[in-house]
């Protein structure tokens, strides 16, 4: 596994706007209904990643408005609680994450909520470039930190190694501090 210093990895250099995948109406990548991007490209390379096929930066297809119509029209669907971005990284792929987030917010404003997984924690990315802060700004739940084999743990909700937090964002920038999203009786 590798890990950036802050502002290291660059999504305007990196990203080649591809995804590997789009999955409408999934219950397993975030509570609820839930659209799931699945953006091309990460450097974290963990080891027992289980979509070590989205490393390649131009696995997959092109994002494309079309793309990017079909995933608000299925979000508008009443059952659908909210957006997922994971990968691959999200946060190297800031260009398409932030204009399907903004767009989100548009559309629905807080009525559909947006999930991330990422490789970074969510220290790491106030610390690192203007896109991938306002990114973290515009979603609700962050999952955090990289795979870790050693830390597997198939009984985790939502995350795959102990190491890894699920994170409420707006209330973790209220305070300054990385706010559990699950609390007792959630």
């Amino acid at each position: 596994m590798r890990t950036p210093k802050p502002r290291q990895w660059r999504s305007d250099t990196l990203s080649q706007r591809y995804i590997a995948d789009y999955k409408p109406f999934v219950f397993v990548d975030g509570e609820g209904v839930r659209c799931s991007l699945y953006v091309s490209g990460c450097l974290f390379a963990c080891d027992g990643c289980f979509n070590q096929s989205t490393w390649n930066f131009r696995y997959g297809t092109p994002y494309t408005a079309e793309l990017g119509d079909r995933i608000i029209e299925d979000l508008r669907q009443p059952y659908v609680q909210g957006l997922t971005l994971l990968g691959g990284e999200p946060f190297l792929n800031t260009g398409v994450c932030l204009e399907l987030v903004r767009r989100v917010r548009a559309e629905f404003g807080d009525s559909k909520d947006i999930w991330s997984w990422s490789g970074y924690t969510y220290e790491q990315l106030l610390l690192d470039t203007d896109d991938k802060v306002e990114l973290l700004r515009g979603i609700d739940v962050l999952v955090d930190g990289p795979f870790e084999i050693g830390k597997k743990d198939l009984g985790l909700r939502f995350r795959g190694s102990s190491n890894q937090r699920v994170i409420d964002v707006a209330s973790s920038l209220r305070t300054g501090n990385a706010v559990p999203y699950f609390t007792p009786g959630r």
